[in-house]
């Protein structure tokens, strides 16, 4: 090949965040002599992503180029650099993530009796082998890990991207004036010659729902974010349509699953031990020091007994407290930590600390995102990353074991409303609309202690306005929804029909229950948790995996019946029997809690200046994105407390922030 490859070798610390990669295909009009330029200035917008080693490989001819910023983790020497060009020099690659099951990959490629003269132990280089010896799917098929990756070979004059099957690690890609960019955040691509990314208003209706931009659209027009479990093959030349390839079927594996139901208990408890035993310790593999994330709840409790049942020393566990007590969960994960023996670490947050991340969450979140717990999901990284380089995290378990509020209480509540004649319904709807913040937490001190969640001011108004609806597909959506109808506060904006589209590919799924954490499982994990920890955890140098995401466990979780999941009222009902074989019971009875902040508060006080200026009736106005008088009487009803529109106006505030710091 006619290229170039060139190393840079950056000092530890030089950046921010962790691995990422850029690129783009095409006729660029650029001079060769500026291609390293133009690759630097990409990959130096994600330098935060990779502070250890950086790279670039262009090849004119085909008007390809590649650059990739490192965090070290696996192999922490030259061998693992990258880009990374096979030894028959066909293909040059390009990734970010881990690939836990590696040592067998090399091992399975060995055995079949190939030649591989390997230059060092990194898992970059086994991917790369088993792309060259297997092909996109062969390889894929075989990969236990979060990843990643752009692959380039040269003799078919083709560019493939792949992401790992839950979207643990970010993709996006498009055309821009008719070259094909591509990155792990917008950032790389922002930072292309001549960048013009002009906001999809569509993608932004779809925001104010969800408070996420859902795969494949990005906020910008003509940039998508690859789906999660897909890849897609680019060929060099003219633009083409996108035909993204899935190469495991979530929907498919949930209903195989679904048709293999086991039944034994204790069969049961026993092979979830022993599944999710071996998810964590693929995930415990670091030549760099390791920890863990530990709220104290369920499934972070899990992953953390199982890591100090494999470990010889004690684990590292990170924590944040608040003050606020209906925000405090440090408590309850100190208790756990003091029994399993942990080297736990927390810091307790005031007021003033979180509100100093807000200024800071348009450049971690580089496009509009609006989950309020992604300031805590900050702190606590930050945290971690004074003493780890790598922290596992227990999200997945709710999707997985029936855990949220709304597969449990909601659903239950839904169902038996539906007895009540409609208008019966819109009065109680109206009544729990109405009802005062603190009434509402004082009324569930009167239910039996399994039953009662933190929040309840919060929950109970959400659930009362999805009681009208009569059929599961509207429950569903309006109960995932901020802003229900984002198309009328979108000015020339018609939203994209899909959670619908969605919910009618599900319909074969007889059990409703099933539905929703299945939907939740191709949407809001991938699109909304596991961007909250990826670009959170990356902020600040710090790889984060997430043991209950192992393709293994999730195949196997679907093979356990509903009454094994939700049990006498209690969602997780066999991972909580699993637990309990390294936790007491006692320890771990209490209100199921959110990862939260007082944004409700704050947007009263200390935050309404903040606020006020960024939703000045008159900004807004000319900024020609949202209804002026509809953002308005929101704020002005939610600053006067006559209504709580807190996570209406949090999601528009976080799209004023991002937007005035894209300008």
């Amino acid at each position: 090949m006619d290229c170039i490859d060139v190393p840079t070798v950056v000092s530890e610390g030089d950046g921010k965040l962790m691995c990422g990669f850029a690129g783009f295909l095409g006729d660029t009009g650029i001079s060769e002599g500026e291609f390293p330029q133009v690759l630097t200035q990409m990959g130096d917008a994600i330098k935060h992503r990779g502070p250890d080693d950086s790279g670039i490989w262009l090849n004119k001819k085909s008007d390809i180029g590649l650059v990739h910023r490192r965090l070290s983790i696996l192999d922490l020497s030259a061998a693992g650099h990258q880009p990374m060009i096979s030894p028959c020099k066909r293909f040059v690659l390009v990734y970010n993530g881990e690939i836990y099951n590696h040592r067998e990959i090399r091992t399975e490629l060995e055995r079949r009796g190939g030649h591989f003269d390997w230059a060092g132990h990194s898992d970059t280089e086994t991917l790369l082998a088993a792309l060259r010896h297997w092909g996109i799917e062969g390889a894929l098929s075989r990969l236990n890990g979060m990843f990643a990756f752009a692959l380039w070979d040269d003799s078919e004059k083709s560019l493939i991207l792949a992401r790992d099957r839950m979207g643990e690690k970010p993709l996006y890609y498009g055309y821009h004036e008719g070259v094909f960019l591509f990155g792990s955040e917008l950032k790389a691509l922002e930072a292309y010659p001549g960048w013009k990314g002009e906001i999809d208003r569509d993608a932004l209706t779809l925001f104010l729902r969800h408070n996420y931009v859902p795969a494949p659209w990005s906020i910008y027009k003509g940039i998508h974010k690859l789906h999660p479990a897909h890849y897609l093959v680019v060929r060099e030349g003219a633009e083409q349509l996108f035909k993204p390839v899935c190469y495991w079927n979530i929907h498919a594996i949930a209903e195989n699953g679904i048709s293999h139901n086991k039944c034994d208990s204790k069969e049961l408890i026993d092979e979830l031990d022993v599944t999710m035993n071996r998810a964590i310790k693929y995930r415990m593999e670091s030549d760099v020091p390791l920890g863990a994330f530990l709220s104290g709840g369920f499934d972070s409790s899990a992953v953390v007994a199982m890591m100090q049942s494999q470990s010889s020393k004690p684990v590292k566990t990170f924590s944040i407290g608040f003050n606020e007590k209906a925000y405090n969960e440090a408590d309850h994960a100190k208790l756990v930590a003091e029994h399993l023996g942990t080297e736990h670490t927390e810091l307790y947050v005031t007021p003033e600390e979180a509100m100093a991340v807000i200024p800071k969450l348009p450049h971690i979140y580089d496009e509009p995102f609006s989950d309020s717990s992604q300031i805590p999901t900050f702190l606590v990284s930050q945290l971690a990353r004074q003493h780890v380089t790598v922290s596992l995290s227990g999200d997945g378990g709710d999707e997985l074991f029936c855990g949220y509020n709304r597969y449990v209480m909601g659903y239950n509540m839904w169902q038996n409303l539906q007895r009540v004649p409609p208008m019966g319904r819109r009065f109680i709807s109206w009544l729990l609309l109405r009802a005062p913040g603190h009434s509402l937490e004082v009324m569930q001190r009167i239910l039996p202690r399994r039953y009662r969640v933190s929040s309840l001011a919060d929950r109970l108004p959400k659930l009362a306005e999805v009681l009208v609806h009569n059929d599961g597909k509207s429950f569903y959506q309006d109960l995932i929804s901020h802003w229900k109808k984002p198309d009328q506060v979108v000015i020339d904006a018609k939203e994209p029909d899909n959670i619908t589209m969605l919910f009618d590919k599900i319909n074969n799924i007889s059990d409703y229950k099933g539905q929703m954490m299945l939907l939740d499982m191709m949407t809001y994990l991938p699109d909304d948790i596991l961007t909250k920890v990826d670009r959170a955890s990356m902020a600040v140098s710090l790889e984060a995996r997430v043991p209950m995401l192992d393709h293994e466990l999730i195949e196997f979780s679907w093979k356990i019946p509903m009454e094994s999941k939700l049990r006498a009222g209690q969602g997780k009902w066999l991972l909580r029997q699993v637990l309990y074989k390294y936790v007491p019971q006692k320890i771990m009875e209490r209100p199921k809690m959110g990862f939260g902040v007082p944004i409700e508060q704050w947007l009263r006080g200390p935050l309404r200046e903040w606020g006020e200026e960024l939703l000045d009736e008159k900004r807004i106005c000319d900024e020609g994105f949202f209804d002026p008088k509809l953002i308005r009487k929101k704020w002005n009803e939610h600053i006067s407390g006559s209504a709580r529109w807190h996570y209406l106006l949090w999601d528009v505030l976080m799209f004023q922030a991002w937007r005035e710091s894209h300008n």
